[in-house]
């Protein structure tokens, strides 16, 4: 819809881009806020459109699904990156406010280009080389030193498409691992622990961080979130002040997520960000006053953002594959809180819904 106006008020319609549990708590949020959400997704039975008020079900790119989400949108977001950059720069063309904008979503498809707007802008993060064949895996190790993890620099996601290359003698299984796709070399970082933030950036250039989440990862897929993480008031500062730069320098509207390595030191380096809503700020559901899923759409909105400081401490556990069917357990632990996602299948490491398990606030 060409023309909104902002903030938009309870009955507009926000519209977003994929049908998955992201999606399915933006739309659960934005409806307690009074909106009403129409989905655009490929999937006939996704975990987002059984809770939302409408749902186009056809390819992102399809001109009529676009055209029709258009034509009832007041603002338009995204519930993960893969949708390409281009269909979001097709609905700006067409009219409609998206937030985030196609350049965030760009810079997150590509490992390279999301290295490099690191780099240009002052944020630390590990050192890296392009990789467009298996022949230059070698120079890069002799540059990066070994071991060094070689990435397809699009698409991957829960440790999908890496590899580890501990010598040029790995070269070409390394690059047969990842599907011979174009790749990104990162030196390795001797981190302690893996951290992140979840922050938000308001329509009127507001900043809210929430604390940080401690994460621990099994097979490249997180399964424990810890928050808010014990960490100084310095490395506390230093992840505000690395969010800050990344939602200013892209102009950004919305949540993002920022994964973090915590060196011996106390320094942090940026592994990636996350242009949405994110896995380690689950935690924030039952444990704030204002969710990320919540200030997620008061932003794109244009309404004011809302208070990012905890009341409990959280202990997230994701329920990978068949651990949901324990959902009787979970629901009997009196300080346990379990979201289930409502998906049909429940495939090995799939995410099929978390538990938060409230404990404390330690001020």
């Amino acid at each position: 819809m060409s023309g909104t106006r902002f903030p938009l008020p309870p009955g507009a319609v926000i519209g977003v881009l994929g049908g998955g549990q992201l999606g399915r708590m933006t739309a659960l949020a934005a409806a307690r806020l009074g909106f009403d959400v129409a989905i655009l997704t490929p999937g006939a039975n996704d975990p987002a459109s059984r809770v939302a008020a409408r749902t186009i079900v056809a390819p992102y790119d399809d001109p009529a699904a676009l055209a029709e989400l258009v034509a009832i949108a007041d603002v338009v977001t995204f519930e993960f990156e893969n949708v390409p950059a281009s269909v979001v720069e097709r609905l700006i063309g067409l009219g409609v406010e998206v937030a985030p904008g196609p350049r965030a979503l760009a810079t997150a498809q590509d490992r390279v280009v999301e290295k490099s707007f690191f780099r240009d802008n002052g944020v630390p993060t590990v050192d890296f080389v392009a990789i467009a064949a298996a022949a230059d895996i070698a120079p890069a190790l002799g540059r990066l030193g070994a071991p060094a993890l070689l990435k397809t620099r699009r698409e991957g996601y829960d440790g999908k498409g890496q590899a580890w290359v501990k010598s040029a003698a790995e070269a070409d299984e390394a690059w047969a691992r990842i599907g011979a796709a174009p790749a990104i070399l990162e030196a390795r970082a001797p981190f302690v622990r893996e951290l992140s933030v979840i922050a938000a950036r308001g329509r009127d250039g507001s900043i809210a961080a929430y604390p940080l989440a401690e994460n621990r990862h099994e097979n490249g897929v997180l399964r424990l979130s810890i928050a808010p993480a014990e960490v100084s008031t310095a490395t506390a500062g230093q992840a505000r002040a690395i969010a800050a730069t990344v939602l200013e320098k892209l102009d950004y509207v919305g949540v993002l997520g920022v994964e973090l390595f915590e060196l011996v030191d106390g320094r942090l380096l940026v592994n990636e960000f996350a242009p949405r809503v994110h896995n380690s700020g689950h935690w924030t559901l039952d444990a704030c006053e204002v969710d990320q899923f919540e200030q997620h759409v008061r932003a794109v909105a244009g309404w004011p953002l809302g208070p990012t400081e905890p009341f409990a401490a959280v202990e997230m556990q994701n329920l990978l594959g068949e651990e949901a069917n324990d959902w009787a357990r979970f629901a009997a632990e009196p300080n346990a809180r379990i979201w289930l996602y409502g998906k049909a299948e429940a495939a090995p490491g799939r995410k099929m819904g978390h538990v938060n398990r409230l404990k404390p606030f330690k001020r």
